[in-house]
């Protein structure tokens, strides 16, 4: 195990979302006040999944980091553009609640991050059945997304 690599690696994707987090904090009591779908989970649930996401992430691209494979670089390259969409889409969503256009963002990124879960997988299974969490959840915020555009 190379231990600075993986926290490097774990590093990145954390500070993403941390950093989303922070900058969508202020829209929050607005939020609060939209009309959802049903099968809106609670707000706590919302931190501790993206945090475990994250985690996941994190240890997926180490995994990939490490390998030998002649994938590794295009594998790494997809994953940092669709964490660079991934920062953007709470940022389009909370903030400017533009939910339409962060629903057309989501969808961007279920294809950036479809690819990116291929790529892995190509590299190594696991760091692929890593990512798998990520994608369902990501198909699962883009249904909160449109019911949200929808009922508002």
């Amino acid at each position: 195990m190379r231990l600075k690599a993986l926290v490097v690696n774990m590093a990145i994707p954390l500070a993403v979302g941390a950093l989303a987090g922070v900058l969508t904090m202020g829209a929050m009591e607005e939020y609060k006040s939209v009309a959802k779908p049903e099968l809106s989970p609670p707000e706590i649930v919302f931190p501790i999944v993206w945090t475990v996401l994250f985690i996941l992430m994190g240890v997926s691209s180490y995994l990939v980091f490490v390998s030998e494979s002649g994938e590794r670089k295009k594998a790494l390259s997809i994953y940092g553009v669709q964490l660079f969409v991934n920062f953007f889409w709470p940022l389009i969503y909370f903030n400017a609640g533009l939910y339409y256009v962060a629903f057309a963002w989501i969808i961007a990124l279920i294809i950036l991050a479809a690819v990116m879960l291929w790529r892995f997988f190509r590299v190594k299974r696991a760091a692929g059945f890593l990512n798998l969490p990520y994608m369902a959840w990501l198909l699962f915020a883009a249904y909160l997304n449109i019911g949200t555009a929808m009922l508002n």
